[in-house]
């Protein structure tokens, strides 16, 4: 395989896995500690996640429990999620806090359906961007030391490596959809 088609097979896996941490943020009523994982808290003057911070575990299917490690954290922690965009009150139980997700809406699973959606006709995108990029880059061969045959099957070979990640992603939102729409 030529570098140019390994650089956009890298790229495009990177893709791929950008799409599932976005989609593991997506809540869909069951408490998944990922959503926690772009909120910082002031950790002694640094910006840190709250995974370095505490110990998150999820007792039920709907509770998301975080025990800071230093108990001084507590109260930063707290204003951390109160001022993040999970829109859930953090409930403080001593040295503990605990996240509480509702029961979601039928209306706010279709919101978050489509939300899915968006997110895998995004990294879509992304991955046609890299296979223009690759086919530059091959076509730009021409006049070397390559043949017409070999820069066609680099192209052929490109366009089905742009092909199975088109596929993988559609994989990966039809689940995320079903789950956000499982009640």
């Amino acid at each position: 395989m030529h570098e140019s088609l390994e650089r956009c097979e890298s790229k495009m896996t990177k893709t791929l896995a950008n799409l599932d941490q976005e989609l593991g943020a997506i809540r869909a009523g069951r408490a998944n500690p990922h959503v926690l994982d772009h909120i910082l808290v002031d950790y002694y003057g640094a910006p840190t996640p709250i995974q370095q911070t505490a110990n998150v575990s999820v007792p039920e299917p709907r509770v998301i429990q975080i025990a800071p490690w230093d108990k001084s954290m507590v109260s930063e922690i707290n204003r951390a999620l109160q001022t993040s965009d999970l829109g859930i009150n953090p409930t403080v139980d001593g040295n503990n806090i605990r996240l509480i997700f509702p029961e979601l809406t039928e209306e706010r699973r279709k919101e978050l359906a489509k939300d899915v959606k968006k997110k895998g006709e995004a990294a879509k995108v992304a991955l046609r961007n890299i296979r223009r990029d690759g086919n530059d880059i091959i076509k730009k061969l021409k006049g070397t030391d390559f043949s017409e045959d070999t820069i066609s099957d680099m192209l052929d070979d490109l366009q089905k490596m742009t092909d199975d990640f088109s596929k993988k992603v559609d994989e990966a939102v039809d689940v995320k959809s079903k789950e956000v729409m499982t009640v």
